[in-house]
């Protein structure tokens, strides 16, 4: 067996000196060091042979060791060959089987091939959408990118080569940092403008500026309210990263559709429903919540997205989860087509319970695999110079890590970018019997509507008075009068939905993703009000917070003075209690809770002076940080319409106590007429009432 390895090696020696070195040298030199590991073995064991006789043949087996390893100091690539999980291609295989039989020896029977490996879970519930197969089917192929393969090749470790290296780099983050948060060198902007002419903070451009610049993964983790995700959309239009998918938890993925309307205009989103019927496979960002990734992680994997963007990135922490590995899956199937996409994390708290929290983030975002650093963070860990032995590795190794990507600033880091406090519209999708119920009653309530109007119309036109007026279109006038009527008969027992029992029904549907916000948010950031009008809304917020083990206080209006009292202090002083639970009317004056910097508007006000109440609950002398209301709205429906009336009121108080102008305001004073009008004035347009 020898001469045929040294034969053998000799062969390779020669190809290796004409580069570059092909696939069939490159399985011939493995095939050999293989054989000479096992001869060694077999040489060592076998006792027929003399003591002279086995210290010969060893001899002549370090020779050809001795060759193999100055074949390999020519190309060092075929180091990785060596490697005790390095795979042996079936063409191996079969140039071992060869060499044995030439070298006298019979070679080993095969196993008989693995049976098929059982369905992922969940594989049975997976589904194509009808558009993602047209899509396609439109084009097959998609655009090669090179890059792949070279960003996928592994540093050679050198100086770290045998050490465990992702729990020193875990450890790393333990160690006190420099006094401020963690966070990758920044470029300065060059503009605070976005393409479709939007204004950016400062904090919101450099992260845009770093992707222009080339950079890729980010862990963006600053606090709620500095505007992540128009940090990411931006960014993924800086870096070109389309088709690119978000995934997100249910209760924003419709927000998320609505900030791609906001901030990148030009580009076409879809949000993920149920089976996907509704989906456009053709669409620029594709959003689907963590649930419904086990239905549709198949074509998601294959649709050739070059970005990602993982909401909430702490929800993959538990890498055991079947979420988490359908995350990380769609992320090595992205960056292995792709080469160098845009990957995203974005959360608040990337660490919840312990330092591991960061195992499933960096390896979502391609830092690390199961075992190792990988790429440009194991090449910046052997530029240190440092072991896990040396003093100053874990302050290199957590500079390295954080240079990776980690970017975080805090609300007072940036207090001077964003205003003292802020509106944040959170659209929501009501689905399910409540949605559909809703829209089916929202739809009735505008045919009454309408039926008044047109009788209306018709009454006028057999009217025996002659009116010299001509009216273009719809008639605001007369549809103000219908609204007027309804709402007349809407304080009647009248059957039917009307505009108050219509938005009543909203804030009971939107209850229960109202809490899941506000759930987030006490995660994030600790602190939060919970604003809702009625106690069904705050009784359902109040048992999810107790569902999932967050604390919690109630501030109500059946409460006794001396109860009222106690549940403040516990909200503000008892570090487990992170929601306090408030009437709008009740709560709305008369306290301080600017311990908090974060409140959710469960059910809009019909006046914007309530909700402007309800904000100066933690926006008063104490706060220390820009405030930020978080007013949740059911998309598609009449809340959207109200929220935007309400916000005129805004106008109107400016005009009114400042001064800013003598507009008459009389025509929007009145919420609920005007929403009416807006609903009739829409379903009259849809038909086409000229």
């Amino acid at each position: 067996m020898i001469p045929v390895l040294a034969e053998a090696a000799r062969e390779v020696d020669g190809a290796v000196r004409r580069p570059p070195t092909r696939p069939a040298t490159r399985t011939k030199f493995q095939v050999v060091a293989l054989l000479m590991r096992e001869e060694r073995t077999r040489v060592r064991e076998d006792g027929t042979l003399t003591e002279p006789q086995r210290a010969k043949q060893l001899k002549q087996l370090d020779a050809v060791g001795t060759l193999l390893a100055k074949i390999a100091a020519r190309d060092t690539s075929l180091l990785e060959l060596l490697a005790e999980d390095a795979r042996v291609s079936d063409a191996a295989r079969e140039l071992k089987a060869t060499m044995m039989r030439a070298g006298g020896l019979e070679p080993p029977e095969e196993p008989p091939p693995a049976p098929p490996a059982p369905p992922s879970p969940g594989a049975e519930k997976q589904v194509v959408p009808r558009s993602v197969i047209s899509r396609q089917l439109a084009n097959p192929f998609l655009a090669p990118d090179f890059s792949a393969a070279a960003e996928r090749q592994a540093p050679r470790a050198r100086l770290l080569a045998g050490w465990e290296l992702l729990e020193p780099l875990f450890r790393s983050f333990e160690h006190a940092g420099p006094g401020a948060p963690a966070c990758m060198p920044l470029p300065e902007p060059r503009s605070l403008s976005a393409a479709h002419g939007g204004k950016l903070m400062r904090h919101q451009a450099q992260v845009v500026e770093a992707t222009a610049r080339g950079h890729r993964t980010f862990l963006l983790a600053d606090e709620p309210g500095l505007g992540k995700s128009a940090q990411a959309l931006l960014a993924a239009q800086a870096a070109d990263a389309y088709p690119l998918l978000v995934v997100a938890p249910n209760v924003v993925k419709t927000n998320w559709a609505h900030e791609v309307e906001l901030w990148t205009p030009r580009r076409r989103s879809t949000v993920v429903h149920g089976d996907g019927e509704r989906v456009d496979g053709f669409a620029d960002v594709v959003i689907v919540n963590y649930e419904l990734l086990d239905r549709h992680v198949g074509w998601l994997g294959d649709l050739g997205f070059r970005g990602m963007v993982v909401d909430e990135a702490h929800f993959i922490k538990n890498k055991g989860s079947q979420r988490s590995q359908h995350v990380l899956a769609l992320s090595e199937r992205i960056r292995a087509r792709a080469g160098r996409p845009l990957l995203m994390a974005l959360t608040g708290t990337p660490l919840i319970n312990d330092i591991e929290d960061f195992r499933a983030i960096w390896q979502y975002l391609g830092w690390i695999d199961d075992a190792k650093p990988l790429g440009p963070l194991m090449t910046a860990l052997e530029d240190a110079g440092l072991t896990p032995a040396d003093p100053g590795f874990y302050a290199a190794a957590r500079t390295s890590v954080i240079d990776m990507g980690i970017v975080r600033r805090r609300k007072a880091d940036v207090v001077a970018d964003i205003p003292a406090r802020r509106v944040a519209d959170m659209p929501v999708e009501l689905d399910g019997a409540a949605g559909r119920s809703i829209r089916a009653a929202e739809e009735a309530l505008a045919s009454r509507l309408v039926d008044r109007y047109r009788s209306a119309v018709a009454a006028r036109a057999e009217s025996t008075v002659v009116d010299d007026v001509v009216v273009d279109g719809v008639d605001l006038d007369l549809a103000r009068r219908v609204a007027a009527a309804e709402l007349k008969d809407s304080s009647s027992k009248a059957k039917g939905d009307n505009v108050f029992t219509m938005v009543r029904r909203i804030g009971q549907a939107k209850a229960g993703l109202a809490a899941d916000y506000a759930a987030q948010l006490a995660r994030n950031v600790g602190k939060v009000v919970f604003f809702a009008k009625h106690v069904d809304v705050m009784d359902q917020a109040e048992q999810t917070f107790a569902d999932r083990g967050i604390g919690y206080a109630s501030i109500r209006g059946d409460q006794t003075p001396r109860v009222r009292e106690k549940n403040i202090a516990a909200f503000t002083d008892d570090p487990d209690v992170s929601i306090v639970v408030c009437s709008l009317t009740a709560a709305g004056v008369g306290l301080n809770l600017q311990v908090a910097s974060n409140l959710v508007l469960a059910e809009l006000s019909w006046t914007y002076a309530e909700q402007t109440q309800a904000i100066d609950r933690i926006h008063r002398i104490g706060q220390s940080e820009p405030v930020t209301a978080w007013r949740i709205i059911a998309a598609q429906t009449i809340d959207s319409t109200i929220a935007a009336l309400i916000d005129s009121k805004s106008d109107l108080a400016a005009r009114a106590l400042d001064g800013a102008g003598d507009e008459d305001a009389a025509s929007s004073t009145d919420v609920q007429l005007e929403a009416l009008v807006a609903l009739l004035t829409e379903a009259l347009d849809a038909e086409g009432v000229a």
